[in-house]
């Protein structure tokens, strides 16, 4: 069904055809018994797949990554497309427009994607509001982040303000410090304000009944140096473990010509491009750490064997975006189908 929609699709502007696609698929679930349908084609229904990471037991190891459902708006949506889990965000304290349009670019014959997106949501209180009334059974994620205004100094507070208010309706939590597009937000993947702001949220965590999974998401573009950190950092501050990975800000190996790719600008690239790196970080934290600390896989997923190949690096979980693009909704049944192969 998706191949025959897609050249229709691709008709539109990105984020416009996002929107769209997000309304077809709101509009048919709420037709009567067309949920459950959609739910039933999608799944793959199998207790093989189940995988408990970080305390938390996921039904499938086929997330949807950050940055798809940036304000828990489709969640009851998503429920029926069979992922394990969902992560919405990233989540600010304050509302923000991110960055001015167009910020969504395809790369049709890369199979990738370039976005300056920018930390677009409704804020914390909004995303709240709509967590309250999450599909019962959808284990949910948080992303949280800084808003555009605060500077590096202070955004310890604004991980804080989120961690706080979003608690009680996540299961886990994503602290994100590697997007490119949120000027001098990469910065805080150093060392010294990483370790100060990841302490933060453990003690703030540790002060609750319930405490939540949290989860480091790393840039693609750190170096092996920097990964070291990173594996030191996890087990100095007892966080749960690391998302590998974010976008990339390299354009090297790409098919798209040089000058349309200049031409679009800034901005993080997902998608095929990415798959190789983002595996080759995974690889090296699960070996370099002695797999201490459970890794889920992102970037670059577009077909089962990706997903595999992320698993056989060290994943625990995995997570897709940008392949939804170019494969459709199908391809979280094609990757849970193939790993109950492979077991």
């Amino acid at each position: 069904m998706y191949a025959s929609l897609k050249p229709l699709i691709f008709r539109f502007q990105p984020e416009t055809a996002h929107e769209l696609t997000m309304k077809m698929l709101q509009l048919a679930c709420r037709v009567p018994g067309l949920s459950w349908c959609l739910k039933r084609w999608f799944s793959v229904d199998s207790i093989a797949l189940g995988v408990e990471v970080a305390g938390l037991r996921f039904p499938n190891p086929v997330g949807l990554a950050a940055g798809f459902d940036k304000d828990a708006r489709w969640l009851n949506e998503m429920a029926t497309l069979g992922f394990g889990f969902v992560e919405i965000g990233t989540i600010t304290p304050l509302p923000q427009s991110g960055n001015p349009k167009p910020r969504l670019f395809r790369l049709p014959s890369d199979q990738g994607i370039i976005n300056r997106m920018g930390f677009n949501n409704g804020g914390m209180d909004e995303a709240v509001e709509r967590l309250k009334r999450r599909p019962k059974g959808l284990l949910v994620g948080g992303n949280i982040g800084k808003n555009k205004v605060t500077p590096n100094e202070d955004a310890t507070s604004d991980y804080e303000k989120c961690f706080q208010a979003l608690h009680p309706h996540v299961d886990y939590f994503v602290v994100n410090v590697s997007s490119p597009n949120t000027p001098g937000l990469r910065d805080l993947q150093e060392k010294e304000p990483l370790a100060k702001l990841l302490l933060a949220l453990v003690r703030k965590n540790q002060t609750k009944a319930v405490q939540r999974p949290i989860f480091l998401k790393i840039a693609p573009d750190l170096t092996n140096d920097q990964l070291d950190d990173i594996i030191e950092l996890v087990k100095e501050t007892q966080i749960s473990g690391v998302i590998a990975t974010n976008t990339t800000i390299g354009r090297g190996s790409l098919k798209t010509s040089k000058i349309e790719v200049e031409a679009i600008g800034a901005g993080g690239l997902s998608g095929a491009p990415l798959r190789e790196r983002s595996t080759e970080v995974i690889r090296y934290l699960h070996e370099h750490s002695g797999g201490a600390f459970p890794i889920i896989g992102v970037g670059g997923i577009c077909s089962p064997q990706d997903a595999l190949e992320k698993l056989d690096a060290g994943a625990s979980l995995l997570q897709v975006y940008s392949g939804l693009v170019y494969a459709g909704p199908g391809l979280i049944k094609k990757i849970n189908r193939a790993i109950l192969t492979k077991s």
